[in-house]
Order: structure tokens, then C-alpha cells, then sequence
């Protein structure tokens, strides 16, 4: 099998929803994802990923989950579990919740998109037009959820014709059978690689 390869000319990483309300621990979501964010060590293993793709000069992306009381007015029929978000107000856009988690947070050269309402992170927001803005042709996926905007972000992103890789050990899922099902069957059908962490950064050309 061929080594993959990766140049800061045509890769970007996208971390999503990097949010208070998945990983403070008084944020809105954390209790029922926070036994899986320390589990897998996330806030480790997405601090090595974020800072070493810099390190590298790759372009970093971050694409935050933010809706309001607005968010789904064209849509007839809301997903239960988006109806939950706007009930109980999570990733409330201008809240606490729908902030960056400070470990975590965009440093000053890295691309902040705008919020995406759903699993998608192309749906609705700016991601696409920075992507071709910046020439790129690879792009490497990590953050939350496992199953849900990672998965969903990377399957538009492959049907888009880009080169996608997930990074297996830099993302999480609320349950253990929700992670093991993106990394057991949808990354290997959706994602041109799966990688770990260390693997990624040390396919990354000089």
C-alpha cells in the first residue's frame, strides 16, 4: 500500500464543533459525551493534531455548530434530535455553550467558518468557497461527532471530489458503538484514508 502524502499547499485540516457544550465540563452536552472525550483522550490528541498541522503550515479550519430560534424556518420536518438543540438551547449561537472550548480555540491564522446548523459542515456556510479559495484538494477530518458531522461533512466532501482522511484517534461519539460504527464501516467507505494522528502529521511533506 502506497504511503499517503499530504503538502500545506493543497491540505486542510477542519476540527468541528471544538464547542463548550461538548467539552466544558458544564457544558450542555458534556455529560453525556464527556466519559468518551476522556476515554480517548481527545482534548490531548486534538491539541497534537491542531499544533502540529500548523507546525507544518497546513491550513487549519474550524466549522462550530451554532443555531438559533431561526435556524430551521424552511424546514418542515425537523429532525428530533436538532428539535432537542433548539428546546434546550445547545450550541445557542452568542451563548456560552456555542463557544470555542479554550484549550482548543482558533489561533490567530486559522479559518473560523461560519455555523452550520446540522451534520454538514458545507450546508449553509462558507466552507466551500474557502476550500477553493486556498486551492485545496485534500481534506482532513477530526472533531465531533464521530458519526454525525464528521462522517456527514466527509461523505459531501468526497461526492465534492476532494481527497478525504479522517483522523481515527481525534474524534469521539456519545456512545462507544456509534464511534466504533464511523471508524469500523463509514470511514473506510467514505474516506480515501483513516489515520491516526501521528500518522497524519508524519505524512505531511517538508
Amino acid at each position: 500500500m502506497t504511503k499517503p502524502s499530504y503538502t500545506p499547499e493543497t491540505t486542510a485540516l477542519l476540527v468541528i464543533d471544538l464547542l463548550n457544550d461538548f467539552m466544558a465540563d458544564d457544558g450542555k452536552l458534556n455529560g453525556q459525551i464527556g466519559h468518551m472525550i476522556k476515554k480517548l483522550d481527545l482534548v490531548k490528541q486534538l491539541q497534537r493534531l491542531t499544533d502540529g498541522a500548523r507546525e507544518r503550515n497546513l491550513k487549519v479550519s474550524f466549522a462550530p455548530h451554532g443555531v438559533d430560534e431561526h435556524s430551521f424556518d424552511d424546514v418542515k420536518h425537523i429532525l428530533p434530535r436538532f428539535q432537542f438543540g433548539i428546546d434546550n438551547q445547545v450550541f445557542w449561537k452568542g451563548t456560552y455553550g456555542a463557544q470555542f472550548f479554550p484549550p482548543l480555540r482558533p489561533k490567530a491564522d486559522d479559518i473560523v467558518l461560519a455555523h452550520h446548523r446540522g451534520f454538514d459542515s458545507f450546508f449553509g456556510t462558507d466552507l466551500g468557497e474557502q476550500l477553493t479559495r486556498h486551492g485545496i484538494e485534500k481534506l482532513v477530518l477530526a472533531g465531533f461527532t464521530s458519526a454525525t458531522c464528521v462522517e456527514g461533512t466527509g461523505r459531501h466532501a468526497l461526492e465534492a471530489g476532494y481527497h478525504v482522511t479522517f483522523v481515527n484517534d481525534a474524534v469521539g461519539d456519545f456512545t462507544e458503538q456509534a464511534h466504533r460504527a464511523a471508524l469500523d464501516v463509514a470511514y473506510p467507505t467514505f474516506g480515501h484514508e483513516s489515520l491516526t494522528v501521528a500518522e497524519f502529521l508524519s505524512s505531511i511533506d517538508a
